[in-house]
């Protein structure tokens, strides 16, 4: 396939990129970057540990919860039965009697009755804890918290004995997701879980039947189904051990409601890198790390994760023409060139997408696509990347800065042509920061680029169009 250019087009976007290398600037100063783990452990311990007293206990299987930290990609906790006469903040304890970093999120269902049985209830010998927060190698990059209290109830408070459900969908600036990610806190020894969706709500109606079944062996999901309608979907969660057996209750329902009848101005189209998430253990369900959460503008998100070119190309009928957007932004196809795949086949893809815009009054915007590092890329998934991969994205960036488009690409100051780990992790999926400064660019050009979507839309509709009738 020929790369489709469109010069006369080049002198509606100059004026947007002299503004936005302004905005890049400033929002990058604004942005302190922050770089994987330090020996020094300059960064803060985590704060916000939950709180107990002989008055305010826990149950014996506790969720112990503290402040979220978007740097950490783990955390490591350690537990005493005793409080310790000298703790360094740098280092793990002797003394201490069970210590996991097996942690993925800012909570934990704590096993006491394996390590801590003879306090549990007392009064006056509590529980001790304190937690870190690890970087993707395991380093340290933070110091020990400061130890704190754990008093737990006789067995009358009931223990934890279903997941509690943290995903929590339906906002207007990016919280709306066609294709919805489950995440929850676990019980500590389930071996697996199975969420289930329904149409209506099986708190209310016991007979529902699920209208999709997952299976998970870690506590998040990524739904492979678009789902939307006029009404709400429900979705739970249970757990099994590991023979297979329910462990204990299905959690508490929660609801989600995407509905292309809610005047949806700007949808956004596109792979992980809108979908969201990042820093290896953050989910799209973690708004800081998509940069719709930052825009100025309600948009929703029909960006499905893994998607190549191709994938963006054969589900658009299905997944974009029933919301009808006014303006459709378009970034696909880092997977496809790090992988391989030619240009010419990407670039057709995209302009495919392009005319469906045109054809069905809704206005293309399309958007460059950002650096990447190979060499996290490999660290992080084990997976290649095609050496010529930068010559790569330039042709299709080419393409794209032919058109109606978001320079995205400059919205990220790039080190010697590649993403930086400071704002990448994975060196792919920009972190919380990067987000951040992608969500800020598209805010500085957003009046200009609506103006220029909507001259296009409104020149082609007035122009006589191959096999139009007269």
């Amino acid at each position: 396939m020929k790369n489709l250019h469109h010069h006369s087009r080049r002198h509606i976007f100059a004026a947007i990129l002299g503004f936005s290398c302004l905005v890049i600037v400033l929002t990058a100063l604004l942005l302190t970057p922050r770089h994987e783990a330090s020996s020094h452990l300059l960064t803060p311990p985590p704060a916000g540990l939950s709180m107990t007293t002989p008055e305010t206990p826990l149950s014996y299987s506790p969720i112990l919860t503290w402040d979220t930290d978007d740097e950490a990609v783990m955390y490591e906790i350690e537990f005493f039965t005793k409080k310790p006469g000298h703790l360094s903040p740098a280092k793990n304890s002797d003394e201490s009697v069970f210590r996991t970093r097996s942690i993925y999120q800012n909570a934990y269902n704590a096993p006491l009755r394996e390590f801590a049985a003879d306090q549990l209830g007392s009064r006056t010998e509590p529980v001790y804890w304190r937690v870190r927060a690890l970087d993707f190698n395991g380093t340290p990059y933070t110091p020990y918290s400061d130890l704190a209290v754990l008093y737990t109830s006789p067995p009358d408070l009931p223990p934890m004995d279903a997941p509690v459900l943290t995903a929590e969908y339906g906002g207007r600036r990016g919280e709306t997701l066609l294709y919805p990610v489950y995440t929850w806190i676990g019980q500590t020894t389930a071996a697996s879980y199975e969420v289930a969706i329904y149409a209506v709500n099986p708190e209310a109606e016991p007979d529902a039947v699920p209208i999709e079944t997952l299976t998970s062996d870690m506590a998040e999901i990524y739904d492979p189904q678009a789902h939307y309608g006029s009404a709400p979907f429900y979705w739970r969660v249970r757990s099994f051990d590991g023979e297979g057996n329910p462990m204990g209750q299905w959690s508490r329902v929660r609801s989600f409601r995407t509905d292309p009848a809610d005047d949806w101005q700007v949808a956004v189209l596109g792979d992980s890198i809108s979908h969201g998430g990042g820093h290896f253990s953050y989910s799209p369900a973690v708004f800081s790390f998509s940069w719709l959460h930052y825009l100025d503008f309600p948009a929703i998100n029909l960006s499905q994760s893994g998607d190549t070119s191709g994938m963006t190309v054969e589900r658009f009928d299905r997944d974009v023409l029933p919301f009808h957007p006014r303006y459709l932004i378009i970034m696909t196809g880092s997977n496809s060139l790090r992988a391989g795949e030619d240009t010419d086949a990407v670039i057709a893809d995209l302009e495919t997408m392009r005319q469906r815009c045109l054809e069905n009054g809704i206005c293309p915007i399309l958007v460059t696509l950002p650096a990447i590092n190979p060499e996290n890329i490999d660290h992080v998934f084990e997976e290649p990347t095609a050496d010529d991969w930068q010559e790569r994205f330039d042709a299709v960036n080419a393409y794209i800065r032919t058109h109606v488009y978001i320079d995205m690409a400059a919205a990220i100051p790039t080190q010697d042509g590649l993403l930086p780990t400071q704002y990448a992790l994975d060196g792919l999926h920009p972190d919380a920061n990067g987000k951040a400064l992608m969500g800020a660019y598209v805010n500085s050009v957003w009046p200009g680029v609506k103006a220029a979507a909507d001259q296009e839309l409104e020149e082609y509709e007035s122009t006589p169009q191959d096999g139009a009738e007269n």
